[in-house]
């Protein structure tokens, strides 16, 4: 895939999860239902997600649509699996919450088929810490908390490749694995946790860094500015996107969905009420 790395500081003016993120089979057409225009045609666009603000982009988007004569009709859903699910089965006909390889990770695992189909934003990730307020202060043998899931265990452990906390092989990139640390310095101590818990790791007695995304960091009032630690450098596959499926990415309904998702009143959105927390990518 065609990657494209930039550095977030270069990009702070222009303005991105959480998360983020992740089963059955891949779906068929979508059960989708709703209005119709004059001539009697389906146009209703479900689209299921999950957090603030990618829930308000959907919703930004739907303003949109509506100059189309179409409804987006936003399913939210609970947890960073549901809204695989139900696109698979066709009980929606898209999703705005993960990046490219958590939704590779669905696909392998349950045999399913969705795609990409426009990248929106970039979330500023990193590391937070209760206890310490520079990164020279950690001790030896320090717990870290980062997700329990492949892709953002990679995502994580880069980061502190990164900043000098350990020594991950040449070649492994963002797809580190805690068992393949080269060196360790500082002997740490991963804890691995769900994406959603990972949070609530913050507040634990003895965890020194928390890795999460804005989304969900927000939960217990923390941002980007409060990280001890900030990815420094953004791989394209980590932006949070529009998934569709195989069988319904080239229909008329995701078309206007992927107009509206990306129009200039969802970057302006973005720019405007989330600058400080993600940097739009179309």
């Amino acid at each position: 895939m065609n990657r494209r790395l930039f550095a977030l500081s270069a990009l702070t003016g222009a303005s991105t999860l959480a998360l983020a993120a992740c089963g059955v089979g891949g779906g068929s057409g979508s059960s989708s239902s709703g209005g119709s225009g004059g001539s009697g045609e389906d146009t209703v666009i479900k689209v299921a997600s999950h957090l603030p603000p990618m829930t308000d982009v959907v919703t930004t988007a739907a303003e949109v649509a509506k100059e189309e004569g179409y409804t987006i009709e936003l399913v939210q859903v609970s947890d960073n699996v549901q809204y695989n699910r139900l696109l698979a089965d066709g009980e929606v006909d898209a999703n705005f919450a993960q990046h490219e390889p958590y939704m590779t990770e669905f696909n392998e695992a349950n045999d399913a088929h969705l795609v990409t189909l426009e990248p929106i934003y970039d979330a500023k990730v990193g590391f937070y810490s209760k206890a310490y307020d520079d990164v020279e202060k950690l001790p030896e043998g320090a717990k870290v908390a980062i997700p329990n899931d492949r892709t953002n265990e990679g995502r994580a452990l880069a980061i502190l490749h990164g900043h000098g906390l350990i020594t991950l092989p040449e070649e492994a990139g963002f797809e580190g694995r805690v068992g393949e640390i080269v060196d360790n310095p500082l002997s740490l101590e991963f804890v691995q946790i769900d994406l959603l818990n990972l949070p609530s790791a913050y507040d634990e007695e003895g965890m020194a860094l928390v890795y999460s995304y804005p989304s969900y960091i927000a939960k217990v009032g923390l941002t980007p500015a409060d990280a001890l630690l900030l990815e420094e450098l953004v791989d394209q596959r980590f932006t949070i996107s529009l998934v569709a499926r195989e069988d319904n990415q080239d229909s008329e309904k995701i078309e206007v969905l992927r107009r509206a998702m990306t129009s200039d009143a969802v970057r302006t959105f973005l720019e405007d009420e989330h600058s400080d927390t993600l940097l739009p990518a179309f």
